[in-house]
């Protein structure tokens, strides 16, 4: 058995890889969940059946947070609990692309401790553990030193540049996106990409593990009025993420509206 949590996380990530690529994307079978909660395939849910069988059965204190998981309510009462995505970007997945990822994280009393983004058809792997810097594929990884928003390179979806979410004119930024928003963060905190920002709820499972990779990175995350992150909540969403480093995310946090 793994002696850390992130050892664990790792190697758990890991075997999720071997299991999803096993699947064809595009000839998996898929459906749509109720309530317009989005697609989901066959990997997904085999991915997930692993990962609760797995890692539960290592860390059985712990609680259970996951996308493909029926939420009871009891990890609220744990003092640690995973946080999962199966397949982050199962839109990607079912196209055949290779921008879908594993997202990984443990948090203790509402705080990510441990994390990991895998995404194996790229062979890029981010973790994290508190106090032990974050890394890609075994590097140190920082974000970068951008001092303004104004011509920062941005991952933001073309709806959040409306006007109607600034208080001003949108910022003048080099737009980009990617489909699975852990790897949206994880890029940032590789420093390949000045900032990320989402406004609308935003799942635990999307960014709990990319969050502890950001901040061990140097880099500064926020929900979009700029309050700390906090995970195991009753409602498992949260308002929308900044990921920037400090000067680039205040930019942002000072330019958005409060709605």
């Amino acid at each position: 058995m793994p002696g850390t949590d992130l050892d664990l996380l790792i190697d758990a990530a890991r075997e999720a890889g071997r299991i999803a690529t096993r699947f064809s994307g595009p000839e998996a079978q898929a459906w749509h969940k109720p309530e317009g909660a989005g697609p989901v395939t066959e990997a997904d849910l085999a991915v997930n059946e692993m990962l609760e069988r797995e890692l539960r059965a290592a860390r059985p204190d712990y609680g259970w947070l996951s996308e493909e998981s029926l939420d009871s309510g009891d990890r609220l009462a744990a003092e640690k609990v995973f946080i999962i995505d199966p397949i982050d970007g199962t839109r990607s997945f079912i196209d055949g692309s290779n921008t879908w990822a594993h997202s990984l994280a443990i948090a203790q009393n509402g705080t990510v401790t441990a994390a990991v983004v895998f995404l194996p058809l790229r062979d890029k792997l981010y973790s994290a553990a508190d106090g032990r810097g974050a890394h890609l594929n075994g590097a140190p990884i920082s974000p970068t030193t951008r001092d303004r928003l104004t011509g920062a390179n941005m991952l933001v979806a073309r709806p959040v540049m409306d006007a109607k979410h600034w208080k001003a004119a949108p910022p003048n930024v080099f737009r980009s996106y990617r489909p699975s928003l852990a790897y949206r963060l994880a890029l940032v905190a590789e420093g390949r990409y000045d900032a990320m920002l989402t406004i609308r709820p935003t799942w635990e499972w999307d960014i709990a593990a990319g969050d502890l990779i950001l901040r061990e990175a140097g880099a500064t995350t926020s929900d979009r009025t700029g309050a700390p992150l906090r995970f195991n909540n009753p409602d498992p969403r949260v308002k929308g993420v900044i990921a920037a480093n400090a000067a680039v995310h205040g930019d942002i946090k000072n330019a958005l509206t409060g709605r």
